[in-house]
Order: structure tokens, then C-alpha cells, then sequence
């Protein structure tokens, strides 16, 4: 019990801001795996975070939710422990696992009290390498997606991000929900699972990055044994997908008093030269806050929708730029002619030099905030080098911000924004609007 008081303690410790600079230390293990390193030994506790790429598209033909139920069952249970032993082993640590699938990576996170490593990392590495997959735990998290599927099913937002998907990527894996469907997840099998498993969690797509108290040669050991197990090479990764954006509004009849309206475009990819000036144009178009334009004349000036944003969405195998609202069906229409009004108003106009610096100082002054607690510095690591960022992006970044031109965010808006792509999903009982309008 002390044990477990001590640990809540180091954990909202941990969660406190990190006033000094993010140093990041680049480790090459004896096997070869890179890792990226953030020493901080006044709290003995870290927090270590791990990509696999592919994700939920790595699932094979009519196999969909093979990986996320997969990943779902991994604490379920792995080596010589049941769930409810593996449960009891991780919690005698004081640690937490978690596990996680999108479309293109499966996610683990792992925190640690620094004098149980060993203990903590030999128990991940079931989880990763060794996962049971019993009947009744498979049947048991089963029954919990079945359950959500079903939510889903009767939730406007989530069939409005179905519904897009598939017009957007047709039969790409993006296409289709990773979660799977009623269907194919009733009809997952054990092999299926292993054989997911397999796939996606393997040497050849790994990133991984930690924060706290640990040393390099200490790392290095850690993540060569947790990597041993798995196989060197994983599932064949999906094609590049070319998004549909066909123009126009296309309405999905739904029973629902709100209609939920979804638009988007093409969108760039991160690294791009131009990505900066785009990522400020949109801050200003549809970013968060209330003076971005979007919400000051969707929101403000007519009260069609209590919140309306708009952002850029790198895909590894696609690039958009996508936002949503929802509004009365009564003002669906209404919402989407103001939508196009902005979109084609700052294509042809750009922004104002005032915009530009509101938008520049916000995202510059944020960005430190990010970067809150052990957890989020792995986070933001690991994710840096999924994205293909140099080691210095964190400290040059701002830098790089700063140095984007109006001229700049008024060239690319013109370039980027395309109000003959610009294509509309409704979801729900829109006046006014026709399927295939």
C-alpha cells in the first residue's frame, strides 16, 4: 500500500510542468533499435512510449478489427499469468500499461517506478511478445467492442466519420473503421488474433521514445529485451491512397434533430516547405479559439453551431485538410454556404497582417505547454520521429514559426485552399439538401 501512495505522489509529480530546456539524447541499443531520451532524475519514475507502424490498416481481407482487438486483449493476460495475475503483478509494481490501435500505428505506453524496471519491463515484454489471447478474455473484451460497435451504430458523429471515410478512401483500409464491424469482429477467430499480432507488432516499423529517471545504457538494455521476442518483420504496409473529393454535398439520412456537416479537401504533407505558413492559414481559418474565422461568422455572428474548427490531418498514406460542425437541420445549408463564403474568401483574400501575428504568438506561446510532464515529452518524441522530425525540431520549431511571412500564409492559402474540392458529408435531416446534392 505504501508502495502504490508513494507512486500516485510521483505520478501527479510527474504531471507537473518541466520548466528547463527538453535535451534529447539519441541512443543506439547493441541490437540497433534508435531511441530517443529525455533524462530527468529528480523524479524516479519514467514514462516510455512505443509506435508500431501500420496500425488497424495492416488488417487483412475481411479480418477488420483483428488488430484492435488485438491490441486490446494484450494486458488480458501473457506468459505464466492469467488476466487477473497479470493485473495483480502490474499493479504490485505500481505501474500502468496501455495499449492502443489507430489507422496507421498501435501504440503502447508504459509508466515505471525506476526501482522496479526490471520487474516492470520483464511484464511488458509478455504483454508484447507472450499475450495469452484465452478464450475467456478474448470473449470478454469481444463482448466490450460488440457493445461499442452497437453505440456507434446510433451515434451521428461517429456514423458522420464512417460514412466520410468511405467516401473519401473507398476500399483503402482507411475506408472502413479499424474498430471493425459488428460482423467481422463477431466472426475473429484466436488464429486471427495471432496472426494480427504478428503482423503489426514487429522490429522492422518500431519507434520509441522515454522521459524520466533512466540512463542511456539502462534504456538500451530495457528496449533490446523487449524487442527480442517479436519478429523482425512485420505485415506488408497499405499503398498510398489519393482522397475523393468530388465538390459538392453529399447527405447521409440519419434521424437526428442536429445535422453533423464534415468538409474537407486535400491537405499537405508535414514535410513540405509550405507546411508552416498552411498549418497558420488554418490557425486563422478554422484553428482553435474564437477569433478564427470560421467560428467568429458560423458561431458568433449567427449562431448556427456551438463549436465549428477545421485542421490539417497527415495520414501516413494521405493528406487532409478536414473540419466539422454541427447545426439544426433547419440551418445545414446555411452553415455550409458560409463554410464555402470563408474558405473561397481567404483563398482569394488571404489574411491580414493583424491575423497573422495573433495567430503566430498563439501558436509560438502554446507550444511549450505541450510539453507538461514526463508523459507528454515521450509522447511528443516518439511522435516526432513517426513524423520523420529531425532531433532538433523541438528547439527549432518556434524558430521556424516565427519566421513565416504574411506573404507567405497568404501564397499558400491561395495555393492550398480549393473551394472546387472543398466537398461536403451531412449527417442527419438537412432542409434543403438532398442526397448527392
Amino acid at each position: 500500500m505504501k508502495r502504490l501512495v508513494a507512486a500516485v505522489a510521483l505520478w501527479i509529480g510527474a504531471a507537473l510542468p518541466l520548466h528547463a530546456s527538453v535535451e534529447i539524447t539519441e541512443v543506439t541499443t547493441p541490437a540497433g533499435f534508435t531511441v530517443w531520451l529525455v533524462e530527468e532524475p529528480a523524479i524516479p519514475a519514467v514514462s516510455l512510449e512505443i509506435l508500431f507502424k501500420g496500425g488497424t490498416s495492416l488488417d487483412q481481407p475481411g479480418k477488420r478489427g483483428a488488430t484492435y482487438l488485438m491490441t486490446a486483449i494484450l494486458e488480458e493476460g501473457a506468459g505464466d499469468l492469467d488476466a487477473l495475475g497479470f493485473a495483480q503483478a502490474r499493479d504490485d509494481l505500481a505501474a500502468s500499461f496501455g495499449f492502443d490501435a489507430s489507422d496507421d500505428y498501435v501504440s503502447v505506453s508504459a509508466r515505471f517506478l525506476s526501482d522496479t524496471t526490471d520487474e516492470a519491463m520483464a511484464l511488458l515484454a509478455d504483454a508484447l511478445a507472450a499475450p495469452r489471447f484465452d478464450g475467456d478474455a478474448v470473449e470478454r473484451v469481444r463482448a466490450q467492442v460488440l457493445v461499442g460497435l452497437r453505440g456507434d451504430a446510433e451515434d451521428p458523429d461517429t456514423v458522420a466519420s464512417t460514412a466520410f471515410s468511405e467516401m473519401t478512401f473507398g476500399d483503402h483500409p482507411y475506408g472502413t473503421p479499424g474498430e471493425g464491424t459488428i460482423d467481422t469482429v463477431a466472426a475473429l477467430t484466436r488464429d486471427d488474433l495471432l496472426a494480427a499480432h504478428k503482423g503489426a507488432l514487429a522490429q522492422d516499423r518500431v519507434y520509441i521514445g522515454a522521459a524520466g529517471d533512466i540512463s542511456p545504457e539502462k534504456l538500451a538494455q530495457v528496449v533490446d529485451a523487449l524487442m527480442a521476442r517479436l519478429p523482425e518483420t512485420g505485415a506488408a504496409l497499405p499503398p498510398p491512397v489519393a482522397p475523393n473529393f468530388p465538390g459538392g454535398v453529399q447527405v447521409v439520412p440519419f434521424d437526428t434533430p442536429q445535422s453533423v456537416i464534415t468538409f474537407a479537401q486535400p491537405g499537405l504533407d508535414r514535410d513540405h516547405p509550405d507546411y508552416f505558413a498552411a498549418y497558420i492559414a488554418n490557425q486563422i481559418l478554422g484553428g482553435s479559439g474564437f477569433e478564427a474565422r470560421l467560428m467568429t461568422e458560423v458561431r458568433e455572428k449567427r449562431g448556427l453551431t456551438y463549436g465549428i474548427y477545421s485542421y490539417l490531418l497527415g495520414k501516413d498514406q494521405a493528406d487532409l485538410l478536414i473540419g466539422r460542425a454541427s447545426t439544426a437541420n433547419a440551418r445545414a445549408a446555411e452553415t455550409i454556404d458560409v463554410v464555402r463564403a470563408e474558405w473561397e474568401r481567404m483563398a482569394t483574400e488571404g489574411p491580414t497582417e493583424e491575423e497573422v501575428a495573433k495567430a503566430k504568438t498563439f501558436l509560438i506561446g502554446g507550444y511549450p505547454l505541450r510539453f507538461d510532464g514526463n508523459a507528454a515529452i515521450a509522447g511528443i518524441m516518439v511522435g516526432m520521429q513517426a513524423g520523420g522530425l529531425p532531433i532538433d525540431y523541438i528547439a527549432s520549431r518556434n524558430d521556424r514559426m516565427a519566421a513565416v511571412t504574411v506573404e507567405d500564409v497568404r501564397r499558400v492559402a491561395g495555393e492550398l485552399l480549393d473551394p472546387q474540392a472543398l466537398t461536403f458529408l451531412v449527417v442527419g435531416q438537412p432542409e434543403g439538401l438532398e442526397a448527392g446534392n
